[in-house]
């Protein structure tokens, strides 16, 4: 095949008719779609849109002679994925991961599986052996449609180069409508070297995703159904919204607030929805479910009605399903994906739609009808429920505790911050003791659990939001899987701010371990490892790396540490039997929820100190 082309003239988008290599082709689309970050990691079967991508940017810098299309460089494939999926939850908008073939390719299923998990869009463009060597196990080659089918929203192997414009353009479309998701597209090397005609526009004919789509964008809210909603809302005395991470997804935060408000529902959210719901409003309930805050899982025990609101009842949620919400005589349910209705719960009311325009809907229903309601006494319960069962930890301890770190944090952060972590207890602890004042300020790995999450998600976000504090809350297990993107992040002189828990193991195994297990650490303990974290962030070029290991240093620290204005890393000395409480155990209801030594159970007066703990 020819490898002719034309190149692309600076500053004009390229005239459909133009003949343009494959790789040209992929790059303008990119651009055509407003993409302006691309992560990946080079190799043979990427190459010529590597070099497409290089011309481009050469071709049309912008003022300050800025690339257009950054390219950003991780340690590995897997990095470039998580960096794709903190920039897409950060932005709202599709996140874009360029990788080679074969372990190029491999390196990304883990973040496909964990933005499929969590419903966020990224495209990654993967290069393939030539269509010819496809099944001949050529050298670096993967299956990829094959292994990516089973884990990602859709896969595309290019074969027909004819059919490459239309696919890439699909690839966005798919991935940001509906319920979010990754696409990958597959493109052998020899479709990139491809000469042909650019178009300009043009999309395949996915006619039954699009009839699909077409459905829920087409089912509005009938007065019928707003009607029976009120009905449930006027009978109530405690209701409750239960928001998932599809009100964060579906940009519905501030229609959801708005009918949260006009009738003084309170919200409890889940993990991934932190931050749709401002935390420091007085009808928030922070998080419910397993490590939820025991005012929240409270409520759920105590409420009428649940309204669900782009939620899936998950199992770190609804553990105990029939036992859910056990005094909600109604449920609602409102969701984009008709497969989540009655998956988990059965519900008395339901509407699959687009959430942010359902409940503009919604509201302007109970408005033009004079719907009034009062809660008042719901209030008062509430607000006694946050304060008689609010966190709690042992203060006067010697040792350093993770909440009192994160409280220092979120002082100064003030619910504004973009906090990204990895998983374990320093997760939990992240959710429960920071504020969000704004939708997508909270990044992490909800469904899948994926350590080493935290660090590269940050940076991806760092470049999404470049005037942002970015702070990533990571344990020391976590940042070893992925360490090396330190480098990444001094190496592009991003400013994100960096906190290690060093509790010299995997504390949320051992945590299970001794609740469940009678104390068998297996494999959990990091005790004789001899990692110097801070030695490492100096390696890789932080010029502030310091570790707190004295309590009475928290405060000055910290301090330093989120004034520094470039790249800083802090390794805190944590209490190594810190908990996550409260803790709702596996398949267990709210309530047989364990709430430590410090925080107050249900069944405890408020003015005695809570027992020995059940956890250790």
């Amino acid at each position: 095949m020819s490898t002719d082309y034309v190149p692309i003239v600076a500053s004009m988008r390229p005239s459909p008719g133009t003949v343009m290599s494959g790789a040209d082709i992929v790059v303008q689309v990119l651009a055509d779609e407003n993409v302006d970050t691309i992560f990946g990691y080079s190799g043979g079967a990427i190459l010529p849109t590597y070099d497409a991508v290089f011309r481009y940017n050469t071709e049309h810098r912008t003022e300050g002679n800025r690339s257009p299309l950054s390219l950003i460089v991780p340690a590995n494939e897997q990095g470039a994925g998580f960096m794709a999926a903190g920039y897409a939850r950060a932005s709202g908008e599709v996140g874009v991961v360029m990788v080679t073939s074969g372990p190029g390719a491999t390196n990304t299923v883990t973040p496909v599986r964990d933005c499929m998990a969590d419903s966020v869009p990224i495209v990654v463009i993967c290069g393939q052996v030539p269509t010819n060597a496809i099944g001949t196990d050529a050298f670096q080659e993967a299956p990829v449609s094959a292994i990516m089918g089973a884990i990602a929203k859709h896969v595309f192997l290019v074969t027909e180069p004819e059919r490459l414009e239309a696919t890439l353009r699909s690839a966005f479309e798919v991935a940001r409508t509906g319920r979010p998701g990754p696409v990958v597209v597959d493109i052998p090397k020899d479709i990139q070297n491809w000469s042909g005609t650019y178009n300009g526009s043009g999309a395949l004919p996915l006619h039954g995703y699009r009839t699909r789509l077409q459905s829920v964008l087409d089912n509005k809210l009938s007065d019928a159904a707003c009607e029976r909603l009120y009905q449930m809302l006027k009978e109530s005395k405690r209701p409750l919204i239960y928001a998932g991470g599809g009100v964060i997804n579906g940009n519905a935060t501030k229609c959801m607030r708005r009918f949260a408000n006009a009738y003084g529902i309170p919200v409890a959210t889940t993990l991934m929805a932190l931050g749709a719901s401002d935390t420091k409003h007085a009808l928030s309930l922070h998080m419910l479910g397993m490590h939820g805050t025991a005012s929240a899982n409270y409520a759920v025990e105590d409420c009428d009605l649940l309204i669900a609101i782009g939620a899936r009842f998950d199992d770190r949620v609804a553990g105990d399903p029939k036992n859910f919400a056990p005094n909600a005589k109604k449920i609602a349910h409102f969701d984009v994906d008709v497969s989540e209705i009655g998956k988990v719960k059965r519900v008395d009311w339901h509407h699959v739609g687009v959430l942010a325009r359902d409940l503009d809907d919604l509201l302007a229903y109970g408005k033009k009808h004079s719907v009034k309601c009062d809660f008042s006494t719901w209030h008062e319960e509430i607000a006694g429920l946050k304060d008689k069962h609010r966190l709690n930890y042992d203060r006067e301890s010697e040792l350093i505790q993770p909440y009192a770190v994160i409280e220092e944090l979120n002082r100064l952060a003030g619910g504004k911050a973009i906090i990204s972590t990895g998983v374990g207890q320093h997760q939990m602890w992240a959710a429960q003791y920071f504020d969000f004042r704004e939708p997508r300020l909270w990044l992490t790995s909800g469904s899948m659990g994926t350590m080493g999450f935290g660090l590269p998600a940050a940076i991806g976000a760092q470049f999404a939001k470049p005037d942002r504090l970015v702070i990533d809350i990571d344990g020391d297990g976590s940042m070893r899987m992925n360490i090396g993107e330190l480098e990444t992040a001094t190496t592009y002189g991003l400013p994100v701010k960096i906190v290690v828990f060093n509790n010299y193991g995997d504390g949320m195994v051992r945590q299970w371990q001794k609740l469940f297990y009678q104390g068998r650490m297996s494999g959990s303990d990091k005790s004789l490892h001899s990692k110097d974290f801070v030695k490492t962030a100096e390696a890789d070029g932080f010029k502030f790396a310091k570790r707190l290991d004295k309590k009475e240093d928290l405060a000055q620290i910290i301090g330093e540490f989120m004034q520094f204005s470039g790249p800083a890393f802090l390794e805190v000395i944590i209490d190594p039997d810190a908990g996550v409480y409260p803790m709702v155990g596996p398949g267990l209801s709210y309530s047989q929820m364990i709430t430590g030594d410090f925080i107050v159970a249900r069944d405890q007066p408020a003015d005695e100190q809570p027992g020995p703990s059940e956890m250790f």
